[in-house]
């Protein structure tokens, strides 16, 4: 604790109020000089629209227009200006070919300054993550000094290519000049240029889906399907009593069209039991593998977005953030059979370096895309021989405590849009730390590619319940 409020003083040395609620407080430090300074940057308030199961209520949609509710949703939250707004970025993992710059299109038709810059990033599921971090660095340089940061994505339609050969015929093709020289072209088409190129959620480097790389982390770590299915009954167990309860204040409902209903929940929270979810057959490794489609995340519809500025903007406009947006830092490890322990190495480098210890940590929100990954996790930074040979340490880690868990639940039961998660999950952390009366929080997650990320937020001394 000691070094982590020594890096704060020398990072933000602007003066941060004291709790006067009963948590815990900061100490304090003599400014330095303006020109040494860099601003504390704070997560105003977050938004997005109700995570659905592709193929639901949101078929009809494009990208942008999910992503568009999202802004709206946020201006209309914080009651800003959409001239407050110095540049959007979102995230996003399946593009749409026809709105490729996806922040763009959706500033545009929800009525942004054609004036207000923005652009479009893509890390796998940590896409809204490094929206946000992009945001954060844009600001602490001074070029900016409010943000809107956020994801989308769109499951229930996705890009489905042509094959290559027909892709390399057509556009020969389209080059052809006389009629003879596209009838000789023609005549090289073939019934097998016709299969298309269906998409898959796989490794590029391996081929491999992501659910039989799961399959295998969970039997590595020698975790049972009973241990999966229990997990992820408690993440809509959770899930159920917060949306129940009120807490997914994150949420802004949305009707789709004019003829649609409108939507005001997460439809893939479902409570089973441990004996129905027992019954269900392997997806992936099968006959024998772990993972259902019960203790996986689901392809998800959905999008994002939150406010991000200075902590003096913000002042200036009246506005009482929910968090500091304290530290953050990018990890990458093997993308085989290390593809998604991205918390496990993310979590004590983060930790280590705001000199903070899991004691420190009074909410986590970590991503959810299987309950084999998350215990995964677990087991590694709880064991000796992981933490001695991959990552250098004398002994284990620990791990969290997780009656401070995924509290609200998490991807398994909420769902998980790929790019639109790292906001959601900034945001739990953010509305938890006030009800729970909490200081310090952790969220992390793994993503394709073998990359995770981890990020530490602090409650602001303004922040209230929704």
């Amino acid at each position: 604790m000691a070094a982590y409020m020594t890096r704060i003083n020398k990072l933000s040395p602007l003066l941060v109020p004291a709790f006067n609620n009963g948590a815990k407080t900061l100490s304090t430090a003599a400014p330095l000089p303006k020109e040494s300074r860099r601003p504390n940057i704070v997560l105003v308030d977050g938004v997005r629209s109700p995570f659905l199961m592709s193929g639901t209520d949101y078929a009809k949609l494009m990208p942008h227009e999910l992503a568009r509710h999202s802004l709206l949703s946020l201006l209309r939250k914080t009651k800003l200006d959409k001239e407050i707004i110095d540049y959007i970025v979102y995230g996003t993992v399946i593009q749409e070919v026809k709105t490729s710059n996806v922040a763009r299109e959706a500033a545009l038709t929800a009525g942004f300054s054609d004036k207000t810059p923005a652009h479009t990033v893509t890390m796998a599921c940590i896409s809204s993550n490094a929206a946000m971090t992009t945001a954060m660095g844009l600001i602490a340089t001074g070029t900016y000094e409010a943000i809107v940061a956020g994801g989308v994505e769109f499951m229930s339609d996705v890009p489905i290519r042509h094959s290559r050969a027909m892709r390399s015929l057509m556009l020969r093709a389209n080059k052809a000049k006389t009629p003879l020289q596209k009838l000789q072209l023609l005549a090289t088409l073939r019934p097998n240029f016709l299969i298309p190129e269906l998409p898959a959620v796989a490794e590029f480097s391996s081929g491999e889906t992501m659910g039989h790389s799961a399959d295998r982390l969970a039997a590595a770590f020698n975790i049972s399907r009973k241990e999966q299915d229990d997990y992820a009954l408690r993440s809509h167990t959770l899930a159920k009593e917060a949306q129940e309860k009120g807490y997914l204040t994150d949420l802004a409902p949305f009707k789709p069209n004019s003829a649609s209903k409108l939507v005001d929940k997460d439809n893939g929270i479902r409570v089973s039991t441990i004996d129905a979810l027992a019954k269900l057959r392997p997806a992936f490794v099968k006959p024998n593998g772990t993972i259902t489609a019960a203790n996986a995340s689901f392809l998800t519809d959905g999008s994002s977005a939150c406010l991000i500025m200075t902590d003096d903007k913000a002042k200036e406009l009246g506005l009482k953030p929910k968090a500091y947006l304290r530290d953050f830092l990018y990890v990458s490890q093997d993308p085989v059979d290390q593809l998604l322990l991205g918390p496990a190495y993310g979590i004590p480098k983060l930790l280590k370096k705001t000199g903070l210890t899991l004691k420190d940590i009074d909410c986590w929100e970590i991503h959810e895309a299987f309950a084999g990954q998350i215990l995964a996790n677990l087991k590694a930074l709880d064991s000796d021989w992981f933490c001695k040979t991959y990552m250098g340490m004398s002994q284990k880690y620990g791990t969290p405590d997780l009656a401070k868990w995924n509290n609200w639940g998490g991807s398994l039961s909420i769902g998980h849009p790929f790019a639109a998660t790292g906001v959601r999950l900034c945001m739990h952390a953010a509305n938890r730390m006030v009800r729970e009366n909490g200081k310090f929080s952790v969220v992390s997650a793994c993503a394709a590619g073998g990359q995770g990320v981890a990020m530490l937020l602090e409650r602001h001394p303004l922040a209230s319940a929704d």
